[in-house]
């Protein structure tokens, strides 16, 4: 529950509690805030103070003020918890070769722990991003959701906290970098194929084919966007 906070750095305690109300669901997204006057009451604060708070959460892609309409949640529980760690590991200025240097590291042995531990109505549900992908893919649409949903579904199959949170943080920073580099056909291609090849190996249990269909997968990804950007690393 909301409760009054101290008067010193108050914005930073109202940021902290709906941040963890987020983060534990008991604001889900889509959520409508209460208005300032409200909230006001609530934190003992001025509206001034509510207003920095709810700047500071805008600040952070966890909610977003609608003209005449107030304020509501944006994020998942899963983004509010990825946010501060991709804030403080992660720069948009960092180049796409690092990003990819780090997923080659991490996702092929996510993807073996997916075959591992993933439960069939997971591999139903991938089954279904991957048509969905198709789908948008098929009628000129860019898949990018999809793209990092089926990731996101992956790191939750593979059991390990951290590793969902590093691999959403990961993709977040992606989607900064890359800009335009995802609405390429054969981006768009490469990735579906790249996904189909991995859903097979999850279905049948593979850990090790698992983990080289994702390794393969990465790498075709990386060289289309490295030829669409032009080639090597930023110096």
């Amino acid at each position: 529950m909301l409760k009054a906070v101290e008067k010193k750095r108050a914005y930073e305690d109202i940021v902290k509690q709906i941040r963890s109300l987020i983060e534990k669901g008991g604001l889900k997204q889509g959520d409508h805030l209460p208005v300032e006057r409200k909230l006001s009451e609530t934190f003992k604060v001025s509206r001034a103070t509510v207003r920095e708070a709810i700047f500071s959460l805008e600040t952070m892609k966890l909610v977003q003020r609608r003209q005449g309409n107030g304020t509501y949640v944006i994020a998942s529980s899963e983004e509010a918890l990825v946010q501060p760690l991709a804030d403080a590991l992660f720069h948009e200025k960092d180049d796409i070769i690092d990003i990819f240097s780090i997923r080659k590291m991490i996702e092929p042995e996510m993807a073996q722990m997916a075959s591992q531990h993933g439960t069939a109505g997971e591999i139903k549900d991938l089954e279904g991003v991957i048509a969905k992908q198709e789908e948008r893919v098929s009628g000129g649409e860019n898949p990018v959701q999809t793209d990092r949903e089926f990731h996101r579904l992956l790191a939750k199959m593979a059991r390990n906290r951290v590793l969902e949170r590093l691999v959403l943080a990961l993709h977040d920073l992606l989607e900064k970098t890359r800009g335009n580099y995802q609405q390429t056909e054969e981006r768009k291609q490469k990735s579906l194929e790249g996904h189909k090849a991995i859903l097979e190996t999850i279905k049948g249990r593979d850990g090790k084919a698992a983990r080289q269909a994702m390794r393969s997968h990465l790498e075709d990804v990386e060289k289309t966007l490295l030829k669409r950007k032009g080639g090597g690393r930023k110096r």
